[in-house]
């Protein structure tokens, strides 16, 4: 049984990556959890910005990653991997080095750092993506992309662990927190470009090298658009309920972070391969049922007296992180087992512009709707996802000629099974 054991746990880390690629999630993860939270704190406390500078800096840095996305997603397509996965980790660390250079209170070159530290935000989702596509197929890969999440998120909660204990230290900290940041994605760039993961197409008639369309998708992006917005609820609505609704103390915001984040990285993995049995666009579906009574728990929790308020909202916040859990686990999957192999790059870039912009529009609409009251909020919220979940089950899956051939090298010696023929629609959805 152990060496049964042994054997599919190498099978399953060789289909995410290879042990080098996942200690370089792990490194890049723990990297961002030191520094992401924390950067606008860096920039008003160490650049001596604004606040309203300084996130204007961000949000700049936000759209300009995901403006770059299409170039990303013609970039894939042309067979590479681990070399852009390597590429979204070194611009961050370009972007480290110019936080690092500006002590006088550049804006300007605050902004820059920004900029390139949203682009390898932005660019490293969909670049992963489709490193683990490409050395995994059908369900195996499901449970390969759900571990790379588990593992990212595992690692930016430690991350940010040791950087609040750190922060006592005071703008010198940061500094150092920043450095500690700058080597982790450079030991991580180096890790994950020496895995050598590559597409290349085989040999294949002339109509069938021709660039095959981007699959139409548009209900599932825009779906997504309103689904990605539970990844902000614990770290922007619950917050903001808590401290202005309830009065609650900050601890009961942090148990909910907390929490969420040991939710997701110990049962990611167990819930796809338990929902790997079912169609991918009816478990994305589920997802979205499961948000969406998750919200309506919250408009309930809303109405119960000062003393019970706090406790009723962490204990819906575990519905609401299942929710997002099954949504994570079938959104991406499903974006890959419908792209054609050659389109595949621009379809998750198609996909990560739709993610960003949720992210991005979901902290404005949060606070827009709070102030008027439980109902406009939580009833809101509700009754979008359930309309988005609607319009994934009901899309029709796009029609898409015969794939080609395509293969994996890794380390220039082993070819990993991607290619071959690829399911057919309806295996790819379900």
């Amino acid at each position: 049984m152990a060496i049964i054991g042994r054997t599919r746990y190498r099978a399953f880390v060789r289909a995410s990556g290879g042990p080098r690629y996942a200690v370089a999630l792990a490194v890049d993860a723990l990297g961002t959890g030191l520094l992401r939270p924390f950067l606008l704190l860096y920039g008003v406390t160490v650049s001596k910005l604004s606040a309203p500078v300084t996130g204007t800096a961000m949000t700049v840095g936000v759209v300009a990653g995901l403006l770059c996305m299409p170039a990303v997603g013609r970039w894939l397509d042309r067979g590479a991997r681990s070399t852009v996965v390597a590429a979204s980790m070194l611009v961050r660390v370009l972007g480290v080095v110019l936080l690092l250079a500006d002590s006088a209170g550049h804006a300007w070159l605050f902004a820059t750092a920004a900029l390139f530290l949203g682009i390898g935000n932005q660019a490293w989702p969909a670049a992963h993506a489709a490193l683990v596509a490409t050395v995994a197929h059908g369900r195996e890969r499901d449970a390969a992309l759900a571990a790379g999440r588990a593992l990212r998120n595992a690692g930016m909660g430690a991350g940010g662990l040791v950087a609040t204990a750190c922060l006592a230290g005071g703008s010198e900290a940061l500094r150092v927190l920043a450095v500690v940041t700058g080597l982790a994605y450079l030991v991580a760039a180096t890790l994950a470009w020496s895995v050598h993961i590559h597409a290349r197409p085989a040999t294949a008639p002339a109509e069938d090298r021709k660039r095959e369309p981007v699959p139409r998708t548009g209900a599932l992006l825009a779906a997504n658009v309103v689904y990605v917005f539970c990844l902000n609820i614990p770290e922007i609505a619950l917050p903001l309920i808590l401290a202005t609704q309830f009065h609650a103390s900050p601890v009961w915001s942090a148990a909910v972070f907390v929490a969420n984040t040991v939710l997701v990285v110990a049962l990611q993995v167990p819930v796809t391969v338990f929902l790997s049995r079912f169609p991918r666009r009816r478990v994305l579906a589920l997802g979205g049922v499961v948000l969406a009574v998750s919200y309506l728990g919250f408009l309930a929790a809303a109405s119960t007296g000062a003393g019970w308020g706090a406790p009723a909202v962490a204990a819906v916040s575990v519905v609401c992180t299942v929710g997002e859990i099954i949504y994570a686990g079938s959104a991406i999957a499903l974006v890959t087992a419908l792209a054609p192999d050659r389109a595949l790059g621009r379809a998750l870039a198609r996909f990560q512009l739709s993610t960003g912009f949720g992210l991005a529009v979901s902290p404005a609409v949060i606070t827009a709707l709070a102030p008027h009251g439980p109902a406009a909020l939580w009833g809101s919220l509700s009754a979008a996802t359930l309309l988005a979940a609607g319009a994934v089950v009901t899309e029709k899956d796009p029609e898409k000629p015969p794939s080609t051939r395509v293969s994996a090298a890794s380390g220039g010696s082993v070819e990993a099974a991607r290619g071959g023929t690829r399911p057919s629609i309806k295996d790819c959805s379900e």
